[in-house]
């Protein structure tokens, strides 16, 4: 028999990155698309905060939800989670741990990514069900954070989000991250505001690039 075909959340995990989209229009949703995808990366997730997201991803998955993975992020109440799932989010991420939206993903058989900070936090969303933990924001943790975490809560799923750059990316993944979390060091704010794509690409190629290698692909 053939083997099942992989989850969303298992090809989010098998990519090991989740490109956070934090755009000022949906008119540049496409380009970024490409630019992932050219790189290797089949995962975007738009967060709520652009203008007018639900239909960004509406459109990414009527043209590109054939070859990525796209979730939402920036979840903040369980009503914007139906609404998100409802225009075709995959996968659901929120910035801090909220019960409600968990169970609302669940119950729409979606992936829940919420966000936490401290043990507590962390374990505790673990429990209520959540997929994969994104300990946010993480920049000022470092890797160290994560491997501290892991010695002796081993089951943990974490995706450590902020402050991931190509020149890092290898060092949370040793640290034993299962995916991490990048955006503004992944698409260059000025360069995607000028329409500047040459640069997002390079920056873009350059990440894909490190992460094959931190994975040891």
């Amino acid at each position: 028999m053939p083997s099942p075909s992989p989850t969303p959340l298992e090809r989010v995990i098998a990519c090991g990155v989740i490109p956070v989209v934090r755009a000022s229009s949906i008119e540049v949703l496409p380009e970024l698309a490409k630019a992932l995808l050219s790189a290797g990366i089949n995962v975007i997730e738009v967060t709520m905060t652009t203008p007018k997201a639900l239909l960004g991803i509406e459109r990414l998955v009527e043209n590109y939800g054939d070859q990525m993975v796209i979730g939402v992020g920036t979840i903040l109440d369980a009503a914007t989670c139906r609404d998100a799932i409802s225009a075709g989010a995959q996968f659901v991420v929120s910035p801090h741990f909220d019960r409600e939206i968990i169970e609302t993903t669940k119950r729409y058989g979606k992936g829940s990514v919420p966000g936490a900070y401290t043990p507590t936090e962390i374990l505790g969303a673990t429990v209520a069900g959540a997929d994969l933990v994104k300990v946010f924001p993480s920049a000022g943790l470092g890797p160290s954070y994560i491997r501290d975490l892991l010695a002796p809560m081993p089951h943990l799923r974490l995706v450590p989000t902020g402050g991931v750059d190509a020149k890092n990316v290898a060092d949370w993944f040793k640290a034993g991250a299962i995916c991490v979390g990048a955006g503004a060091l992944l698409f260059p704010k000025e360069a995607v505001a000028k329409g500047d794509w040459a640069t997002v690409n390079a920056s873009v190629k350059a990440f894909g690039q490190a992460l094959r290698e931190a994975k040891g692909k």
